[in-house]
């Protein structure tokens, strides 16, 4: 069945596909499938929980091999137990950012839980010391922590050489010592990193959604605001042609009719973010319109070819002055010149009527000029605006008529924010 100009926007619902949880899902298509292949935080550290687990597992398959008393062994995995628990808050994205005092507490325990079992399990228990030894790297200064890293490694070389073992045990506790400590360091930071990029992905998709709703909110304020002036303006045109020329009232109901058609239109293509526009017919309208309304205008109109992001952006700031002309004035003559000379579109739009002590307080009194200063600045253009003695408004707008090539991003956030109305 074919729409009809009136009918509501599309339902999201209404094409049979689930909707998004949340925002982060609706401001990127592919985020599900993105998952796929980022390493979320709590994976990353599942990992180094299973890595220090494994390491943990080697010293007690050693001590439990060895001949020693249910008692020790029982002490030593309880020795395990709070290097591992240690080792964990060490490892957390803010243990680093700990007070001092706090760092030197639980750093100093593990220092305790490291080298006091030395005295009874020897170079068994050893490799323990790797935990310590990444500890040190990630809780203090890097001028302090290698040399202390450095210096916990070569500590593990003593108690080989002291029970008598072969000088290459004694090497080989010193290098698994330090590389152990590695491997912790490099996991715990990873996992950290892994979470900062996580939470960095969440805040720029939720800067997506905030960017899109802002462009949105722009695009419904130029666009409105113009139509509805336009609706407004030809109402009451009609409303004093009734009386004495109901033909020209009725051409001038079916130009409203268009009018709130191509409203509607509008509104539907800005919520698909699809708006363009053409400066060239923006001024041809508003120039129609203008005279409609009894206003003496003059156009210089000489553009040329020019870049469809700086056409929208310029067309934009056409309908906004016109709109402010329509609702903040009583001008009788409007003068609008667009000209490009040297490779610089140069629109001007001056009116008179302007009443020098009109001041919109309301809350709700909109932005207009604001939101094209930033589109403008987007596209490397300025905007300026000044009121003469006479209750002239002049209103200026200046962009290059292709931006340079090295700005893509300055211009795709343009399109971002106002490919509007």
């Amino acid at each position: 069945m074919r729409r009809g100009d009136d009918e509501p926007l599309e339902d999201s619902g209404s094409t049979g596909k689930a909707r998004p949880d949340t925002e982060e899902e609706a401001a990127t298509p592919g985020a599900r499938a993105d998952h796929l292949y980022l390493p979320a935080p709590r994976l990353a550290r599942i990992i180094l929980v299973v890595v220090l687990l494994g390491y943990l597992s080697v010293t007690a398959i050693n001590l439990a091999a060895a001949p020693h008393t249910r008692f020790s062994l029982v002490l030593s995995f309880v020795c395990q137990a709070g290097v591992f628990l240690l080792q964990i808050r060490h490892s957390g994205a803010g243990a680093r950012h700990a007070p001092l005092w706090g760092r030197c507490v639980t750093l100093g325990c593990q220092a305790a839980l490291t080298y006091v079992p030395l005295i009874f399990f020897r170079s068994q228990w050893g490799s323990m010391a790797g935990f310590l030894a990444g500890s040190l790297l990630l809780l203090l200064p890097p001028r302090r922590a290698w040399p202390a890293y450095g210096l916990v490694g070569s500590t593990m070389a003593i108690p080989p050489l002291l029970e008598g073992l072969p000088l290459r045990d004694a090497f080989y506790l010193a290098q698994s010592s330090l590389l152990t400590g590695l491997v912790v360091y490099g996991l715990s930071r990873l996992a950290e990193l892994v979470k900062a990029l996580h939470d960095t992905r969440i805040e720029l998709t939720r800067m997506a959604v905030t960017q899109e709703r802002l462009r949105f909110a722009r695009d419904l304020h130029d666009l409105l605001g113009y139509s509805l002036s336009v609706i407004t303006l030809k109402s009451e045109l009609i409303h004093r042609l009734v009386p004495s020329h109901p033909e020209r009232a009725m051409e001038e109901v079916g130009e409203v009719l268009a009018v709130s058609r191509k409203s509607l239109a509008d509104v539907r293509s800005v919520a698909a973010g699809l708006r363009g526009m053409s400066l060239e017919q923006e001024l041809a309208s508003a120039e129609s319109l203008l005279r409609s309304a009894d206003v003496t205008v003059h156009s210089d109109i000489r553009l040329g070819e020019i870049d469809p992001q700086v056409d929208t952006v310029l067309a934009a700031v056409a309908r906004e002055a016109i709109t402010n002309l329509l609702r903040h004035s009583r001008a009788s003559v409007c003068a609008i010149t667009s000209v490009q000379d040297d490779g610089v579109v140069r629109l001007r739009i001056s009116n008179d009527g302007v009443d020098p002590s009109y001041r919109d307080v309301s809350p709700h009194s909109g932005s207009g000029l604001g939101n094209l200063e930033t589109r403008l600045g987007a596209v490397s253009g300025r905007l300026s605006v000044s009121r003469a003695g006479d209750e002239t408004f002049t209103l200026i707008a200046e962009v290059p008529a292709h931006p340079a090539p090295g700005a893509p991003a300055r211009r795709a956030e343009a399109y971002a924010q106002g490919p509007t109305a």
